[in-house]
C-alpha cells in the first residue's frame, strides 16, 4: 500500500510544488487548506506522515500538532517561515512535532527528510534479531511493543524520541557520540545537524528522567556525547 501524507498549509502554489514533488516519489498525497480541515483529513485518512505549517487560519499549526499527538505517534513535519531557535524547537517538540524545516522548501532536503521520518517511525534499522527491553522500578522500556512506562504510567513519545531512547537502551552502557547518534537515530541526511542530539536529549530526559537536572539513565560524556546507564 502506498504510505499516505497528508499536507496541511495555506499556501496554494506551496501545496502544489510539495504534491508533486510527493507524487513523483510514489506517496498518497491528501492536502488541507486550514487547520481545522486538517484536523478532519486527519481523522478521515490516517495518514503515515504529516506536513504541517505553522501559520495556519483557523486553528494554528502547533494546536493541530498537539491535537494529532494526542491520538497518535504519526511522524509530524513542520514547516515555518522564518529562522527557528532552540526555544521554539522546544516548544514543537512539547507539543509532539518530529521535525522543522525552514521556507522555503528545498525538493531534495524535503524528500530526504520525509525518507528520514518514515524509516524513524518504523525503526527499519533493526534488525530483529533479539529482543531489545530495559526494566527498572522506575522505567520501563519495551522497543518491539513501542512502550515506554515511567513510574507506573505509560509515556507516550514522537517517534523520533523513541527511536532515540532505543537507540541508548540498544547501546546500554557505551557511549555514543553525536555523530553516532546523528547516524543512528536520525539519518545521513542529518550529518550537519549538531545541535539536534542536544536538543532531543534534554526533551527526552524531562519525560523518562526522574530528576531531568540530575539525570539518572543519560549521562553526559562532555564534549563526546551520552552514554545509557540504569539505576
Amino acid at each position: 500500500m502506498a504510505v499516505k501524507v497528508l499536507i496541511i498549509e495555506d499556501d496554494p502554489e506551496m501545496v502544489r510544488l510539495l504534491q508533486l514533488d510527493l507524487e513523483r516519489h510514489g506517496y498518497e498525497v491528501a492536502t488541507a487548506m486550514n487547520g481545522l480541515e486538517g484536523l478532519r483529513m486527519f481523522h478521515e485518512i490516517r495518514p503515515n506522515l504529516v506536513v504541517l505549517d505553522v501559520a495556519l487560519p483557523m486553528m494554528d499549526g502547533l494546536t493541530v500538532c498537539q491535537r494529532i499527538r494526542e491520538l497518535s505517534t504519526v511522524p509530524i513535519l513542520i514547516m515555518t517561515a522564518h529562522a527557528v531557535t532552540e526555544e521554539e524547537i522546544a516548544k514543537g517538540l512539547n507539543l509532539g512535532a518530529d521535525e522543522y524545516m525552514i521556507k522555503p522548501i528545498r525538493n531534495l532536503e524535503f524528500n530526504a527528510r520525509v525518507k528520514a521520518l518514515l524509516r524513524r517511525a518504523q525503526l527499519s534499522d533493526d534488525d530483529g534479531t533479539q529482543p531489545i527491553f530495559y526494566a527498572d522500578d522506575y522505567l520501563t522500556v519495551d522497543v518491539d511493543a513501542r512502550r515506554v512506562w515511567v513510574g507506573g504510567e505509560e509515556m507516550k513519545l514522537t517517534p523520533t524520541e523513541f527511536k532515540l531512547l532505543a537507540t541508548f537502551v540498544k547501546h546500554r552502557g557505551q557511549v555514543l557520540t553525536f555523530q553516532q547518534l546523528l547516524e543512528q537515530v536520525w539519518g545521513y541526511e542529518y550529518q550537519t545537524e549538531h545541535h539536534y542530539p542536544r536538543i532531543y536529549v534534554s526533551h527526552l530526559r524531562r519525560k523518562i528522567e526522574p530528576d531531568p537536572k540530575v539525570p539518572t539513565y543519560i549521562q553526559n560524556e562532555y564534549g563526546i556525547g551520552y552514554r545509557f546507564t540504569g539505576k
